[in-house]
């Protein structure tokens, strides 16, 4: 039986290094892209082959429709396929709308909605000759509540556009054998906020506690498993119930 591979975009540290130690546990074959954390990304490399996995780290700005095409290639000819399609990487960043730039404001669709369409539409092929495959994409626990968000305008919009992108594939790729789904994520302990800050979030959720990448973790390791074989088009938050 053929290792499963796995491309994880965004995946040499937070929550996309969990993913990627937890499917090396699992003996996965795990590429992952990074565009600026090369000793991150040397460092998560060598993580995945301590614990059992193969790993591919390579750097590619999944913004550019070119180059997320050619990695999804580039993964596809080194190891022959592509089971498992994750969606992590997407920058983001705090200001006001009206003082936002049209580079701030497009870089934040480039980043976290554009490079989904790029790599869903190239690993599609490969998943529908083989009838089967996984594609999971990584949105914000409030975005499916479309309310206003004045500082964080463009990045949220771009998460909501991740739901209605997810659902739409699920759709499309259901009569394949192929499952799209969501996971977002609330306040977790990733590493990419201050401990301070997130301490003081914590009144705002209702189970107590911030989240840690385990958590999330768990949850893309349902998605991935065949115990979720008949689940498509799902958002399953992770957030103690914070942003609903």
């Amino acid at each position: 039986m053929n290792q499963q591979v796995a491309l994880i975009t965004g995946g040499a540290k937070g929550i996309g290094r969990g993913i990627a130690l937890d499917l090396a546990a699992q003996h996965w074959k795990i590429a992952f892209c990074y565009r600026t954390s090369e000793a991150e990304a040397q460092k998560t490399a060598l993580a995945i082959t301590e614990r059992g996995g193969q790993a591919l780290a390579l750097r590619c700005d999944v913004s550019d429709p070119t180059a997320a095409k050619a990695l999804v290639s580039q993964v596809e000819k080194e190891w022959g396929r592509i089971d498992a399609l994750i969606n992590g990487a997407g920058p983001y960043h705090r200001i006001n709308l009206f003082e936002e730039t049209v580079e701030g404001w497009n870089k934040m669709f480039d980043g976290n909605l554009h490079p989904i369409f790029y790599l869903a539409q190239a690993v599609a092929p490969g998943m529908k000759a083989r009838k089967s495959g996984r594609i999971i994409n990584f949105s914000m626990a409030n975005a499916d509540q479309m309310i206003s968000q004045p500082d964080v305008t463009a990045h949220y919009i771009a998460k909501a556009g991740v739901l209605i992108l997810t659902r739409t594939l699920a759709k499309l790729l259901a009569p394949h054998g192929i499952t799209v789904n969501a996971v977002s994520p609330g306040f977790i302990d990733s590493g990419s906020a201050p401990p301070e800050e997130l301490a003081g979030m914590t009144k705002r959720i209702p189970a107590g506690y911030i989240g840690t990448v385990d958590d999330t973790v768990a949850a893309v390791r349902y998605l991935l498993s065949d115990e979720a074989r008949y689940v498509n088009g799902a958002n399953i938050q992770i957030s103690g119930a914070w942003g609903i």
